[in-house]
């Protein structure tokens, strides 16, 4: 079932913790999040060298959803992808993929849109040229909206 993972602009493995778990014993929603929150964050740090220096512009989180598909339980591994579905010209939005390694499918769907904003005007600003060229160089121009 983790087979496309060199296809992915990014992933990430994570250990579930046996703190991840609530009172019905399988992971709380919210670790989800963070799951795909620090797949983001590989992400960024992949398109800048390894670096999470942002200047002017930072992205930010502008929404995010997520379809929960099967329980993970401790222990396990699980498997973050993280692609580019869509570019437009002030924000992006990512799909990722949970996999749980113990049963070898996928647990969960979280799609989330991450905008541009400039710190000195605090607002949105259009995406960073650097950022949409590492975008469309992996992708191609079909993610151009």
């Amino acid at each position: 079932m983790i087979d496309n993972i060199a296809n992915c602009f990014t992933s990430l493995e994570l250990p579930v913790q046996w703190g991840d778990m609530d009172a019905a014993q399988h992971v709380n929603n919210t670790v989800y999040l963070r799951w795909v929150e620090s797949t983001r964050i590989e992400m960024f740090k992949k398109m800048s060298g390894g670096s999470l220096e942002f200047k002017k512009i930072v992205p930010i989180l502008a929404w995010q959803d997520c379809k929960y598909i099967f329980p993970v339980t401790y222990p396990d591994q699980v498997v973050i992808t993280l692609d580019i579905i869509e570019l437009m010209e002030d924000r992006v939005v990512c799909e990722a993929k949970i996999f749980s390694k113990r049963h070898n499918r996928i647990v969960a769907i979280s799609k989330s849109i991450l905008m541009a904003y400039g710190m000195k005007e605090l607002k949105k600003q259009p995406f960073p040229e650097v950022w949409r060229k590492s975008f469309i160089d992996f992708y191609g121009e079909s993610i151009l909206k």
